[in-house]
């Protein structure tokens, strides 16, 4: 009471995950640690030479943490022997981690154990960039939103948005793993990520959804990036990576620069699909390339579409009630305002009589749907347009 404190003195443990380490914190608002103390007993222990006059607080706790020093003046079974903070050290230390001290004398005292994240189980949103999945851990994502691209400030130092009023850093998740240049046209899955009392925009090209996930540390053989904390395997058991929030933050707000890639131009693409959910797809992805789409839910759909615009290129599944996508092809084949417009087939068919029959009709590409990669057909499509 005479210290202007509480009756009652107060504890706090706290466990968090900062970065690649989960921190347990013990605090509190005693007298502080009695460092006079300290340096007094560790004179009688031949620690420090007498006569020493050490002040220095980290140093007296260097070794106090170091065991042997204990300023109790009663002795039981749980305290008063000098071996405790030697314990903890030595603890934290097989675990790769870090034990540090703070005082203030007469505000209290705070304990804080680091240990290295070696598995931990957490909930995460699953993004995509590039085709490859990777995943946020979920206490770090404050919101996601749609940007579009007139939204965002680019500039030599870095790009930016505002969020609630304030400008933060937008950062293009394919540069920061791949090193692909953004398109800054196009309309952007935000992510906005929370990290060391800071935000940043994390541009992705989907939300892929939230789901618990296995958190394990890379092996030294493969060192990662600043943004990288670790990996998870997914249902299938296949690896991806667990992205840092501290890292994200770190460099947004340090900007990354470089040219944006040009948006591409001229005319709209046409996907011709029976199925919603392949139609939704293909053009989630060609739209996140830059590009415009148009949607047919049938092959005479499509025609009427071609008949009506000029396209630069067409997406045609092969089964289809009807018109099927090898009659379609060759419909526009023998249409001489449409002959020459590139024509992909995406189909679950594989077999080498199938692909011999789009030859045929003249599709330019042939895509199986087990095999479907993204990056490739994104590459094909550029080439075919350009």
């Amino acid at each position: 009471r005479a210290a202007g404190k509480a009756p009652a003195g107060r504890v706090a443990l706290a466990v968090e995950r900062r970065g690649r380490h989960i921190i347990f914190t013990c605090r509190d608002d005693g007298r502080g640690l009695d460092l006079d103390a300290v340096r007094r007993v560790a004179v009688e222990r031949g620690l420090l030479r007498a006569g020493s006059d050490t002040r220095d607080p980290e140093e007296l706790i260097r070794l106090l943490m170091r065991g042997g020093i204990s300023t109790s003046e009663t002795v039981t079974e749980v305290s008063g022997r000098g071996i405790g903070m030697d314990v903890v050290r030595e603890s934290v230390g097989k675990l790769g981690g870090e034990l540090v001290v703070r005082t203030e004398a007469g505000k209290g005292a705070t304990f804080e154990i680091a240990v290295p994240l070696s598995v931990a189980s957490i909930e995460a949103l699953a993004v995509e960039a590039e085709g490859a999945t990777v995943t946020i851990p979920l206490d770090a994502v404050r919101t996601v939103l749609r940007v579009a691209g007139d939204e965002i400030a680019w500039a030599a130092e870095g790009a930016s948005m505002l969020f609630d009023g304030q400008a933060i850093p937008f950062l293009s998740l394919s540069q920061a793993l791949f090193g692909t240049p953004p398109l800054g046209s196009r309309t952007w899955p935000t992510v906005v990520v929370a990290a060391a009392g800071n935000l940043v925009a994390v541009g992705v090209e989907r939300l892929r959804g939230t789901a618990r996930v296995v958190v394990r540390p890379l092996s030294e053989l493969a060192p990662s990036g600043p943004v990288v904390a670790g990996a998870s395997l997914d249902a299938e058991g296949n690896p991806q990576i667990v992205l840092d929030p501290d890292g994200l933050v770190e460099l947004g707000r340090g900007g990354v620069t470089a040219e944006l890639r040009p948006t591409p131009s001229g005319l709209p693409i046409l996907v011709v699909d029976d199925s919603l959910t392949t139609r939704m797809l293909e053009q989630s992805i060609l739209e996140s390339a830059g590009y415009e789409v148009d949607l047919a839910a049938s092959g005479e759909a499509g025609l009427d579409s071609v008949r009506r615009k000029r396209y630069a290129l067409i997406l045609c599944d092969v089964e289809m009630p009807g018109m099927d996508g090898f009659a379609f092809v060759e419909s526009i084949r023998s249409d001489p305002a449409a002959h020459d417009v590139p024509a992909i087939l995406v189909t679950s068919r594989a077999s080498a009589e199938d692909r011999q029959r789009g030859r045929d009709v003249r599709a330019q590409g042939y895509v199986v749907k087990s095999d479907f990669d993204q990056t490739k057909l994104l590459d094909m499509i550029r080439s075919l347009v350009a």
